[in-house]
């Protein structure tokens, strides 16, 4: 029996669905770990911003569009999931950080939004506004495939896969393969078009955790305790010299160039010692 174009895009949404809910849910270990350590350590609020933002022009398309139902399903969802994620994100996030996320919730998710939305009910009528909203949800899906390229810079740099998840890109690639036929079935190249460059980021992020995934991130060269505790004693004899010298420069007179002279050659000592730790 063969499946037509409708119903093979039924079967391709319902995935995209399943594999896009898989996608929302990959970073709770991450906000675990937040919510262990009370802290946000290396990660950043704009990926999650930008998944709000798509989450929300795509909800507000699938309502332009007829038979959007299963757009509206994931991207409802992705909506609530995103806002706990800055939620918690907030709640853990240096002073600086919670500056800078508000102010980029207040610009970006919220103000841009609004005028997306006013603008193109304003010079649009219903098909255009379609293809115009379209576009906009187009650019922002490769946003947030590329989100993570700021990461994959530092797996490079750093050698270190601890802040790019192999969950999320392997489940990010899947996505963008549903989403790709579940578009190209339905002929909405909105959908079927970023999703080609989704494909493509979600591969090379998977490539990159298997090179550098046994690799660890080398920050300082191994010292030798017996190293560090010579050193310590070293530090305690010229310490103890110099106390000794102050004791005796205070029961003896000296003229001031003699003083300048003396504390001179005490603090070349000290730099000596600190230059061989």
């Amino acid at each position: 029996m063969a499946f037509t174009a409708s119903q093979l895009a039924f079967v391709f949404g319902i995935l995209g669905n399943v594999v896009s809910f898989l996608v929302y849910l990959a970073p709770l270990p991450t906000f675990y770990r937040i919510y262990k350590k009370k802290s946000t350590e290396g990660f950043q609020s704009i990926p999650y911003s930008v998944s709000l933002f798509s989450a929300m022009l795509y909800l507000y398309y699938a309502y332009l569009k007829e038979n959007g139902m299963l757009l509206i399903t994931i991207n409802s969802f992705g909506t609530g999931i995103e806002l706990i994620y800055l939620t918690i994100f907030m709640v853990y996030a240096t002073r600086e950080s919670k500056i800078y996320t508000t102010k980029l919730l207040l610009l970006f998710n919220i103000g841009s939004f609004a005028a997306i939305v006013g603008l193109a009910y304003i010079i649009a009528k219903h098909q255009l506004r379609l293809s115009i909203v379209g576009w906009i949800c187009a650019v922002f899906s490769v946003s947030v495939f590329a989100a993570p390229l700021s990461i994959m810079r530092r797996v490079i740099q750093t050698r270190s896969v601890e802040f790019m998840p192999f969950p999320l890109s392997f489940f990010l690639t899947i996505c963008a393969v549903m989403w790709f036929f579940y578009g190209l079935l339905i002929k909405d190249m909105y959908i079927a078009t970023p999703n080609i460059l989704g494909f493509a980021f979600g591969i090379t992020q998977m490539i990159l955790y298997a090179i550098f995934r046994n690799r660890k991130q080398q920050i300082l060269p191994d010292i030798d305790l017996n190293d560090l505790k010579e050193v310590a004693i070293d530090m305690k004899v010229v310490v103890g010299d110099m106390q000794e010298k102050a004791d005796d420069k205070n029961k003896q007179e000296v003229d001031g160039v003699d003083e300048k002279k003396d504390d001179s050659n005490n603090k070349q000592e000290v730099v000596l010692i600190i230059s061989t730790v």
